[in-house]
This record gives C-alpha cells, structure tokens and sequence, in this order.
C-alpha cells in the first residue's frame, strides 16, 4: 500500500525514516491505525517514535531486520534527452516535454536526503502601511532608492535641480522614476523624469535607435539617461537608456546533488471548470519512481476559485463556500506525498487582501491547511531550496505588460517577464489593475537577482531565460471558463515543471486525467 498516501489521508505527515519502518513492516496497515491512535492529540508529523511504539503494542507483527543501503549503488531512475527552450535568443534553459499516459506507474517507497529551504520577502506581519500621502511617498521614495543604487556605478547621475542650473551644451546624466511619457507633434518622444529633488524633460528623437526601448517603458519605473543639454539647458537630448537589469556576468546557483521540484499555480478548487481528473493524475505521478526526486512542491497562488472575485462568479461555482473551497483544496493537498515540502503563496482569487504586497493565508486559513504542514508565505516571496532561489509571483501585472508592451503576446507569458527582470521590480507600474499597499519599504523591489523566477496568474504555460535567470509561467488546472472564452483565451491547463535544481534543466510533464 501507499504508506504516504494512507497516513496524508488521516491528516499526518511522517519522517521518511518513519515512513520506511512502516512500509517495511509485514502489515504496514495495520501498523498505520495503531501509531495514528497512539500519538498524542495535536500531533502532526510521526517518527520513528510513535512508530516503534505501536509496534511494541502489536504483538502479532514482527519488527523489521534494519536495513543498510549503499550510497553508491542507487539505481538512477531519470533518463531521457533534452530539447532546446522556446528558441529565442536568450534562451540557455533546456526541457523536455512529456504527456502524462492515463495509466498510473508503480509507487516509489524510496526516502530522500534531508532538505533545506529558506523564505526571504516575506511581508506577512510586518504591514506597516496606513493608506497616507505620506506612506505612499515612502514606497516610491525607498523604491527609487534601491533601483537607483542600482544604476549609479553605470552613469554620472545629475540630481534633477543640478541639471536645470548646468550651461546648454553640457553633457547630462540623470537617474529618476518616468514620471509621464509623452510623443510630440513630429512623433519624437518626452520622458519627464523625477528624483528627490524634482522633474526633468528628457527627448528621445524618434529616428534614434533608442527610440524602440520608449514602448517598454511604463509609468514609476526606475531608469537612467545619458545624453546632451539642449541650448537654453531645459531639456535634455537622450543618447542612451539604462534598466537596473539583470548583469550579463551572473550566474545562477545550483544544488549539490540531485534534486527536483515542481512548479504549479492557479489550481482554481471550487470551479466548475476545475480539471480534478488532471489534478489526481499529477498527485499520483508524484508517488511513482520518476518523481523520487521531486521533493518540493511551489504554488504561485490561486489555490482555490474565491467568491465575488468577478460579476456572477457564483454560476459557475461547484463550491460556493470560499472557507469550504480550502477544506476541498486541503483534501486535495493530502494526495501530495507526505515528505514533499510544499511552499505556497496567495494570489488574486485568494481571501487575502487584494493589494500588493499579499500577506500570507490568516491563522483560519493556515488551520484548514495544516494537515500537509505547508510553508506558508508572501506574495511574492523568494524561497530558496537546495542553495537555488525561486522568486514566487503571482503575476498580476504581467497582464498589463503585455497590453502595453507592442510584441508581446499572452502565449508567451516568459517574455513578459524578462520585461520585470530588466526592471528589476514585479509591478513597476501604479494604478490600473495592480493595486499597491503602501508600505514604509517596496517589497516588490528584485533586491536580489533569483536563480529563477516562478509566477502564474496567466493561466498561459510559457519558460525561457533572461540573463541567464530561468523564467516559467505555469499554466494553470482550470479549464476554459466562459470569460476566457468570451476573451478568445485557451488555458493551458495541467502543466507542472519539473525543475532540475541541480542543472536548471525542466522536465514539462503535462497532465490530461
């Protein structure tokens, strides 16, 4: 039997050693019912503990000869070739694409090195913000601070007010927030940026290479001019723009041994159109020999549909109860093997505040979801596990990228976010569909650049690398709603990543039910 799976059901997570006395007992069973009736109230997690003490309480069952295993003769269970990535020029990431048959392959019983994981970002606690003109001026004050630091080592930066006192002529440099974009009468371009101590007009003539780059651009971003005062010394020429960006130098950090995760988001529990079929195929893959290295699971929001999120939401609920979608969603989580570690962040569709920085799931919510012991955190939030990074977004704002970004497309949801790397920020722009909590600090600012950046949001599968920086969008396990059908939007539902940490190559399982 599935000793993982038997013991998530009845709402425990166990050591692997635990796990392996059990299974390797003649009636794992039977050992299972009487550990879990023995341990204390409120216990979580089993160990060997709790096990041996029902085994000395069951006088019919023999305890286990101890086994020794050989560290170096583990059968390799991973094979297969690797294909290129979506074959633009920044792609360095491989994959290999493989459909999940309707079959259901052998269990592995196989434990797994220790694991370690880190959260970094996390704003859950620490929300200081109070909706004040002075709280806003905070964030964007901090904001243009760190990017700005960013960018200073590249450019001679010029306050704003020194470059308004310079002769014409001279040679300007500034780094500032775009404060407004605006194209003239003869199609040239005025970027008006602004710093601490003021705005500056800054051209961009339309037949300069340059000008390209100003369809990137989006309101409160940081970025850095160079270029040449104009005669009367009240605008300034634009030569050259600067992102903060991601260095061409940097080179991603890898796990010392084998070791794989998986990358989800947008599962939807509580939709009519919720692919359960789909979902039960992924969580029992996840039990077979090919997944013995997948030991962490990543969830970039939406784990459930929510209620009121849009107009009539409620015809096309199966649940209509947002706290009985998480008990559904907690069920389904059991099926996960007990030893995975599971990180999950909230996203738009989740009862949480609809602001960005998302605090993590309440302590009601953490409750409907304890059984699996999940690591419960921001959005967004970097997780590092095994010595790899992943920056986790939910991806609100890459919607509006790619409405105001002319060449890109919602079925290629990766390009969108090289856009937020360059910027080194995950929602540069205020106001729209984004809302912004004001906070003392930008929480949203790429402090440090991520091995690997997750979102979702989309419901569009797309990967590729920026920079060196592997990026992935998930998809999604909710099939075509009406709204997304209304849109001409086909989800590409029940795709999971699988993510070699030691090597950043992926695995694309797609799963059909």
């Amino acid at each position: 039997m599935q000793v993982v799976r038997a013991l998530a059901k009845q709402g425990y997570n166990a050591d692997r050693a635990a796990v392996s006395l059990i299974a390797s007992t003649e009636t794992p069973a039977k050992v299972i019912q009487e550990t879990v009736a023995a341990v204390p109230a409120g216990t979580l997690r089993l160990t060997v503990s709790h096990v041996e003490s029902a085994l000395d309480s069951l006088e019919d069952v023999s305890r286990p000869e101890p086994v020794s295993i050989d560290p170096d003769n583990v059968p390799d269970s991973h094979g297969g070739e690797t294909s290129s990535g979506d074959g633009s020029s920044a792609v360095g990431a491989t994959a290999t694409m493989q459909t999940e048959p309707g079959g259901t392959e052998q269990p592995s019983q196989s434990s797994h090195p220790s694991q370690t994981l880190e959260i970094d970002g996390d704003v859950t606690g620490d929300s200081t913000g109070t909706g004040t003109f002075e709280t806003f001026l905070q964030t964007f004050q901090d904001r243009y601070q760190r990017l700005s630091s960013m960018l200073r080592g590249r450019l001679n930066h010029r306050p704003a007010e020194t470059l308004a006192s310079m002769e014409g002529g001279s040679d300007g440099a500034m780094i500032g927030l775009v404060n407004d974009i605006q194209s003239t009468k003869n199609g040239h371009w005025i970027i008006e940026l602004e710093d601490t101590t003021g705005t500056f007009p800054c051209l961009v003539m339309k037949d300069r290479d340059i000008a390209d780059v100003v369809s990137e651009l989006c309101f409160d971003e940081c970025i850095g001019i160079e270029g040449t005062l104009s005669n009367d010394g009240e605008i300034c020429f634009v030569d050259s723009i600067h992102f903060p960006d991601i260095p061409r130098t940097f080179t991603p950090s890898t796990a010392d041994r084998p070791v794989e995760a998986a990358l989800i988001s947008d599962v939807h529990v509580g939709s009519d159109e919720f692919h359960g079929a789909a979902w039960e195929q992924f969580t029992s893959w996840l039990h077979t020999e090919a997944a013995e290295r997948v030991e962490y699971l990543l969830i970039a929001g939406d784990m459930v549909e929510g209620v009121g999120v849009y107009p009539e939401q409620d015809k096309e609920l199966t649940i209509v109860d947002i706290y009985d979608q998480y008990e559904r969603f907690a069920e389904l989580l059991k099926d996960v093997p007990g030893e995975m570690e599971i990180v999950m962040i909230p996203g738009n569709h989740d009862a949480v505040r609809l602001a960005e920085p998302q605090p993590a799931f309440d302590e009601e919510l953490r409750s409907i979801m304890s059984a699996h012991d999940a690591h419960i955190t921001a959005n967004p939030s970097t997780v590092t596990i095994d010595g790899v990074s992943v920056l986790m977004y939910h991806g609100v704002s890459l919607f509006e990228v790619i409405i105001d970004t002319p060449g890109l497309e919602l079925d290629n949801p990766h390009e969108a976010m090289y856009n937020l790397l360059k910027k080194r920020h995950v929602a540069p722009q205020y106001g729209g569909q984004l809302r912004l909590a004001p906070e003392e600090e930008d929480y949203l600012v790429m402090d440090e650049i991520p091995d690997v950046f997750h979102t979702g949001h989309l419901h569009k599968f797309g990967y590729g690398s920026y920079n060196t920086v592997l990026s992935v969008n998930t998809g999604c396990w909710q099939q075509q709603t009406s709204y997304q059908k209304s849109q001409g939007i086909v989800p590409d539902v029940g795709y999971a990543p699988i993510l070699d940490l030691q090597t950043l190559d992926m695995t694309i399982r797609k799963f059909s039910g």
